[in-house]
């Protein structure tokens, strides 16, 4: 070509440079769009990363209920487990007398049948011996109305005769109980009392009219407590008595 450049292949290289020039106006330059477009992409992948991380923890984490229901759970079976064996224990083979203390401590969780009968015996005592010395106060905190009417009766009526009761409570040989059941939101319980007394009633004068002051006396009493398993008020109260048939 003799050193010369041709018309054609200076106008062809001029039209390279400028598409050249084009292309890098187009494709090396990021738009204002093009930046919105890469944050978004970006956020969208972290919200992705931090939802999968998420995901992780509670598939891998335990629930906080889990280690502390297990222990309630166990407990409540362990208790039911030891009230059942008490009451095979003092039913001795009764199943009506079982099947009615299992009716009240399924309805009464506070229940125990050993609980019960310390605390019967300590309510057999003083009654007792609240009736020996005309205690109506102490009376009336243990029994059921009914059944304070009844002892106020008989308190009025030696009262009006002029006597008087000595007594000694000497103890407690043996309380069993012989009946249970829940009835109308009741729960009944029934003990039977071998207790050891001195006791003798004196009249106006002092003199010994019954009993002996000097002898203890055997004295059965089958007495029957109750509790309405709705009230707060854990106390049981004695509802009805009677004598060994």
């Amino acid at each position: 070509m003799d050193g010369k450049i041709d018309i054609f292949t200076l106008l062809f290289l001029v039209l390279a440079v400028i598409i050249i020039l084009r292309l890098r106006s187009v494709l090396g330059r990021k738009s204002s769009e093009d930046d919105a477009r890469v944050e978004r992409y970006k956020a969208e992948q972290r919200a992705r990363a931090a939802a999968g991380q998420g995901q992780d923890k509670i598939v891998t984490l335990p629930r906080r209920d889990r280690p502390e229901a297990a222990p309630e759970k166990a407990a409540a079976a362990a208790a039911t487990a030891d009230i059942e064996e008490k009451v095979r224990t003092l039913a001795s083979g009764n199943e009506p007398l079982a099947d009615g203390l299992m009716s009240v401590a399924r309805a009464d969780s506070s229940f125990d049948p050993e609980h019960f009968l310390v605390g019967a015996r300590q309510a057999y005592e003083m009654i007792v011996t609240a009736f020996a010395e005309a205690n109506s106060k102490t009376l009336k905190g243990l029994l059921s109305k009914d059944v304070f009417e009844g002892f106020s009766a008989a308190l009025t009526d030696r009262e009006s005769r002029g006597e008087q009761i000595d007594q000694s409570f000497v103890g407690i040989n043996k309380a069993d109980i012989v009946e249970a059941e829940l009835k109308g939101g009741m729960a009944h319980v029934t003990v039977r009392f071998a207790s050891e007394l001195i006791s003798a009633t004196r009249d106006r004068e002092g003199t010994v009219i019954a009993g002996d002051p000097k002898r203890i006396k055997e004295v059965i009493d089958i007495w029957t407590f109750a509790r309405d398993i709705g009230s707060r008020d854990p106390n049981w109260k004695l509802v009805a008595t009677q004598a060994p048939g």
